[in-house]
């Protein structure tokens, strides 16, 4: 069950309440799963271009990084939305087993240093 009360259980409220006022309702499953590897080649494609060793358009200099993050995040939210799935709850769970996991892992990493 969602906790509306944590920041991502309000996030995926928030969606939730646009896509019933907004946007009619929510894209099937797989075409969301399209958008989101669209919304994450438009991140790809700032992060080549304006981080990595590519050359950057004049019409990609214009393109904003943080908009382009939120809208992966809006399909994600989306994604969790229609398959019932507590983001918040399994955030939780991903950030307990990585901190237990990785105890020493990246501090002993002589690549890190």
């Amino acid at each position: 069950m969602m906790d509306t009360n944590e920041p991502i259980g309000r996030l995926q409220a928030e969606v939730d309440a646009w896509i019933k006022t907004t946007g009619v309702r929510y894209f099937d499953p797989l075409t969301n799963m399209a958008m989101l590897s669209e919304e994450v080649g438009e991140v790809a494609r700032i992060m080549a271009r304006r981080y990595g060793e590519q050359s950057e358009k004049e019409s990609d200099k214009a393109k904003d990084l943080g908009e382009e993050l939120a809208d992966v995040f809006f399909v994600v939210l989306c994604l969790a939305n229609q398959t019932g799935t507590d983001l918040q709850g399994a955030w939780a769970r991903a950030m307990e087993k990585k901190t237990s996991r990785d105890a020493d892992r990246h501090r002993d990493n002589p690549k890190l240093a």
